[in-house]
């Protein structure tokens, strides 16, 4: 690997102190650049924006938590480029390195010693009349949801065009396996393991008792149609970007050419993740 691009979160002084030492430490091995507002706090000349973050890189080093991970992935999504992600707070599920192990997880990683963990995106498009009006690749999540002041909402839901339900409640969570350990499993979804490619669908608050989540196949294309006039509501992509959708708006979910590498942490396996961010066996 020569070509290194670093994103820190952003603000984070401490992130752009880390990506000092990798400069130091590695910069005259490798050809490194810092995402533009990184380099600008350090003083450093080789700076790249973020809409051009892994274009023509071998590597991308991610120092802050999964939401800036999640960011990086959107910005990336044309470019098959591995992914290390730095966790500088709390144990992440995407960002499994800590600082103090990223020295050694390094000199692995450039002796070509890693693993990769493959995962599978959501493209998610709103139609408005007819018309596309937008268009994304997600990794974690693609969520329909009712504003804090509006009534129950209705979501008529199809799988590739045949009926499915009308969920009735607060809203809709269609996950990848990366985000069933996010807002989908605080709605009731269950955990897919990461390296699978199913997507999941978990009502919020649904009125109705009978209505519960579903896995579906990696190959099916999942169409909600929102039938609710006169309500305040949103789709939010990733809990990061928010579209707020009028009476009639369709959104179409399916899975995505893009893929995300993610270089897997040589230290902790995704049980061992599981069991420390779920706190699993405590008392």
């Amino acid at each position: 690997m020569k070509r290194i691009h670093i994103v820190c979160k952003r603000g984070h002084s401490h992130a752009v102190k880390i990506a000092g030492h990798i400069i130091e430490e590695f910069g005259n091995q490798k050809d490194i650049y810092l995402e533009e507002d990184a380099a600008r706090m350090l003083g450093y000349e080789k700076n790249v924006e973020l809409e051009h973050i892994g274009e023509g890189a071998d590597m991308i080093i991610v120092l802050g938590g999964d939401g800036t991970l999640l960011s990086v992935s959107r910005h990336v999504k044309k470019e098959d480029v591995p992914i290390l992600g730095v966790n500088l707070g709390s144990l992440g599920f995407l960002t499994e390195v800590s600082a103090e192990e990223l020295p050694s997880v390094l000199g692995h990683i450039f002796e070509n010693d890693y693993e990769i963990s493959k995962r599978i995106m959501l493209d998610v498009i709103v139609i408005r009349g007819g018309e596309k009006i937008f268009e994304l690749a997600t990794l974690n999540d693609a969520v329909i949801t009712k504003d804090a002041l509006a009534r129950i909402i209705d979501i008529e839901t199809y799988v590739d065009n045949e009926y499915l339900t009308t969920i009735r409640g607060d809203g809709l969570i269609v996950s990848t396996p990366t985000g069933s350990t996010g807002y989908s499993l605080a709605a009731g979804g269950p955990i897919i393991y990461p390296s699978l490619k199913n997507i999941v669908l978990s009502p919020i608050c649904p009125h109705m008792l009978t209505n519960r989540p579903i896995i579906l196949p990696e190959c099916v294309m999942i169409r909600a149609l929102l039938l609710s006039p006169g309500e305040r509501v949103v789709l939010t992509l990733d809990g990061q970007i928010g579209i707020p959708l009028e009476y009639g708006d369709e959104v179409v979910m399916k899975k995505s050419t893009h893929t995300v590498s993610l270089i897997k942490s040589l230290q902790k396996g995704y049980f061992e993740i599981l069991r420390t961010k779920l706190k699993w066996g405590e008392r």
